[in-house]
């Protein structure tokens, strides 16, 4: 019996990439999977995977699996709400949402267009409001019925967003305001039954291909930036066993898995009074010398 038998989840972004393995990976484990895919491409282009979700519900009904297509688009508030009924109409309940679904306009901060800078943030930001959202409603409702719950919220981050990427300026925005939703979400929604964790994923995709990241595989080599790698802790998250974690962004790469640390307070310096502007030059000089070192943005 796997770990997440009996378990419904949604998977956003699924027909592809890491989204593909992480549904196929949940079905493994018992899992009950909507497989959430609009259908475009690498950059938002509309209809360049059409069917996609079709074909992974395909695959795991071949493995013995259940699942279910949706089409819905993560960013639309209405959609939202059907992506979750299509689990509930289907599976009749829902204990976890994947955040998977988001696309990249990669340019450097000066050929970065509004029109570009407002995609990306919409596919991931309001990408992960949106079925969140509408789930947590369907949470608290169980939970206000006297139903317990035991529900999962797992979002996708990136180090892009955790350290930052050159040609990258929307994505790692996006990227970051997504670690830090999910540390609210955490907070906010502990009473309710629900965790909210984040993955940082080190994977080979069709985005990673597009940004000219060297993650090939090495012939006879165990395939470190393999998307499958990360398909097993993403079923953990969604299962029972991950119960006591929350607020947490996880990393891994290959076999690594590590934890974000996170903002926190460094080095301080006190005057127990003002500073003046004209005294700050050597406080600040020490305070940079005297931090743990920050990991380089990508790219530098």
């Amino acid at each position: 019996m796997g770990i997440c038998k009996g378990r419904v989840v949604i998977v956003t972004g699924a027909g592809n990439g890491l989204g593909r393995v992480y549904a196929l990976g949940l079905a493994a484990e018992g899992a009950k999977v909507v497989v959430n895919d609009l259908g475009v491409g690498t950059h938002g282009e509309t209809d360049a995977t059409k069917g996609a979700a079709g074909k992974v519900v395909d695959e795991i009904k071949a493995l013995g699996g259940e699942a279910v297509a949706n089409n819905d688009d993560v960013a639309d508030w209405q959609a939202g709400g059907r992506i979750v009924k299509t689990a509930l109409d289907t599976f009749g309940d829902l204990h976890a949402v994947v955040n998977n679904a988001g696309f990249v306009r990669d340019r450097m901060f000066v050929s970065c267009a509004p029109e570009e800078w407002d995609a990306v943030l919409r596919v991931h930001l309001r990408g992960h409001f949106c079925t969140s959202r509408h789930a947590v409603d369907y949470w608290r409702g169980q939970q206000k019925a006297g139903r317990p719950v035991d529900a999962r919220i797992i979002n996708t981050s990136s180090g892009a967003g955790l350290q930052g990427s050159m040609g990258q300026s929307a994505y790692s925005t996006a990227k970051g305001g997504i670690a830090s939703l999910t540390l609210v979400q955490a907070a906010e929604l502990k009473r309710y039954g629900i965790t909210a964790n984040a993955l940082a994923p080190n994977a080979r995709t069709r985005m990673t291909a597009t940004g000219g990241f060297e993650m090939a595989a090495k012939e006879g080599a165990f395939d470190v930036f393999a998307p499958e790698n990360t398909a097993p802790l993403v079923a953990w998250l969604c299962s029972v066993q991950s119960a006591f974690v929350t607020g947490q962004v996880f990393e891994l790469k290959g076999g690594k898995i590590f934890l974000s640390q996170g903002w926190t307070d460094g080095p301080a310096e006190d005057k127990g009074t003002r500073w003046q502007a004209s005294e700050l030059t050597p406080v600040v000089e020490k305070l940079l010398a005297s931090r743990h070192p920050a990991k380089p943005v990508y790219g530098t």
